[in-house]
């Protein structure tokens, strides 16, 4: 099987309008196709010692795996988190179409 070379990258941000203003930011910056916001996840972590428990935003973009350590700059730049999650998935299958649009879409 051939590689697609398209990542999605996580992020969880404290708010929409900063999960908005991030992949805006990437989308203008051709870093990233696209992303899809989803409020209302919840996460429970250790931070400083103490667990943690928060509503965020989850941040899914998609891009390419040659822009993944430019992405992460850029997301930690942006983000008001002292450690942001920032993890990147291989897409191994994707369709021929959606792979144009996404080479297409960022340089």
């Amino acid at each position: 099987m051939k590689k697609s070379g398209c990542i999605a990258i996580f992020t969880a941000c404290p708010t929409e309008k900063e999960a908005e203003r991030i992949a805006g930011e990437l989308i203008k910056k051709k870093l990233i196709a696209c992303a899809n916001m989803i409020r209302g996840a919840r996460s429970i972590f250790r931070w400083k010692g103490h667990i943690e428990r928060t509503g965020e935003t989850l941040l899914i973009m998609k891009s390419l795996k040659k822009n993944f350590s430019r992405i992460d700059r850029a997301i930690r730049d942006l983000h008001s988190y002292e450690v942001p999650e920032i993890v990147s998935f291989s897409i191994d299958e994707v369709s021929s179409d959606y792979l144009k649009w996404i080479k297409e879409s960022v340089r």
